[in-house]
């Protein structure tokens, strides 16, 4: 048995055993070769984190905790909003951000069920199924390429006297047209949520102001899960400026309970025997009065744990995949009369997440045979999530009904549902690598 002095001193030996165990069984020692595989993402993490586990653990404090109280006042300041709040995935992230627009206490401006979102097709399909399952309306509309982001003069086509909101996410690091999408919630006292979990790290400039993206519009979301730009595992986070919305997201996130006592603690709010809350006898503990039907998606602190040591290295995350996708860009030049190779949209600098390729029908190749051939030479490849998400079976039986709305037609949708697919530019990529994928790309479409 270990004779250890105290606690601490237990804990500094145990983490060190981890770090020793990183580096002999984990750490990467060969350089990279040709032919090798190489994923579309990866976790890139190193002792730092799996030693943040071990304390995490080492406390046994199974749900939110230290850490995630850490890792969302950090989180907050880095992105640059008052109040951030972990949930256990970007879709739960989702789930919560549009909840909380249907809440009652926000008036005329509650979404209720009937009430109309502007949303695209292309995408990932969690961005919409809040909608849905709450029973309003997605109106879907049109997207660009090389931008694979909405088309936004199809905004006014697609609003209608039910329409309460925007929700669309920034496709695969690349921001939609903030400014204009901006302007027009403005312009009619729209709701925007951005879906933020592609393109955490992208900065957008209007007029002049540079934020990140997630936090121009009224609420953002993020995703840690592995592929993503930092990860915890599995988990998400909601995050915005205003108070009332801050509010209603830690209900929602919390089981819609009224309270905002922190977990473990009872009484915070000074008040808890004392309220009148709507049918409830008088004084009924205040602990256990729901004012929202919500739901149970926090995060442990084991995964805030992780958390916290991925924004440390965040930053010099989000350079090198700019830096993988710009060798990328440069790379496969040669062959833009064969692809459509992507373009960052105006006024931005986007954390990009992968690398957008279309083939162009004039071309005479196939998609699907490029793919193949990339495959083939272990370089993996991923299509745009859903392509045309109403194509799919989980429409089949809303297909034609009014539960959904298609403002115009979705056709640059449907020409990425045949043509579209992208590689990876994760920060553990080398040069090598990068290099590898676009010889490997170049003769997919030379053959």
């Amino acid at each position: 048995m270990a004779d250890w002095k105290n606690e601490q001193e237990a804990r500094e030996q145990i983490k060190a055993l981890v770090a020793d165990y990183y580096h002999q069984f984990k750490e990467k020692k060969e350089p990279y070769h040709d032919g090798e595989r190489i994923t579309y993402a990866a976790r890139v993490f190193d002792e730092k984190e799996m030693c943040a586990l071990t304390d995490a653990t080492l406390d046994f404090w199974l749900t939110t905790g230290r850490f995630a109280d850490q890792f969302e006042k950090e989180f907050a300041q880095w992105i640059g909003v008052k109040f951030a709040h972990l949930v256990n995935s970007g879709s739960s992230a989702n789930l919560i951000a549009f909840m909380t627009l249907t809440a009652p206490e926000l008036g005329e401006r509650q979404i209720l069920p009937g009430d109309e979102v502007i949303t695209v097709a292309c995408g990932f399909p969690t961005t919409v199924t809040p909608v849905l399952q709450y029973g309003a309306v997605p109106v879907f509309v049109d997207v660009t390429v090389p931008q694979y982001n909405i088309d936004v003069t199809k905004l006014e086509e697609a609003l209608s006297e039910k329409t309460k909101a925007v929700m669309i996410a920034h496709t695969l690091g690349n921001p939609f047209d903030l400014s204009a999408v901006k302007a027009f919630c403005e312009k009619y006292n729209l709701w925007l949520v951005e879906d933020n979990c592609d393109a955490l790290g992208t900065q957008y400039t209007i007029d002049g102001e540079t934020r990140f993206t997630g936090t121009w519009g009224d609420i953002g979301t993020s995703s840690f899960y592995p592929p993503h730009h930092m990860t915890m595992g599995e988990g998400g986070c909601v995050y915005t400026n205003d108070p009332k919305l801050n509010r209603l997201i830690l209900s929602f996130r919390d089981w819609g309970r009224d309270c905002i006592c922190p977990s473990g603690q009872d009484n915070f709010c000074k008040h808890r025997f004392d309220g009148q809350y709507g049918e409830l006898p008088q004084g009924y503990d205040h602990k256990y009065v729901y004012s929202h039907f919500g739901y149970n998606l926090k995060v442990t602190d084991m995964q805030a744990a992780i958390g916290c040591e991925q924004l440390k290295k965040f930053p010099s995350f989000i350079e090198r995949r700019r830096h993988n996708w710009d060798r990328l860009r440069a790379a496969l030049e040669p062959v833009a009369d064969k692809l459509i190779l992507p373009e960052p949209a105006e006024n931005s600098r986007p954390s990009w997440f992968g690398f957008l390729i279309s083939v162009r029908p004039e071309s005479g190749l196939e998609r699907n045979k490029v793919t193949r051939y990339i495959e083939e030479h272990n370089v993996q490849t991923r299509l745009l999530f859903s392509g045309n998400l109403i194509k799919h079976p989980c429409f089949d039986q809303i297909r034609g009904t009014e539960k959904y709305r298609v403002a115009g037609d979705l056709s640059v949708t449907d020409f990425i549902m045949n043509n579209t697919f992208w590689v990876g530019v994760y920060p553990g990529m080398t040069d090598e690598m990068i290099d590898y994928m676009a010889k490997t790309i170049i003769k997919a479409v030379s053959m």
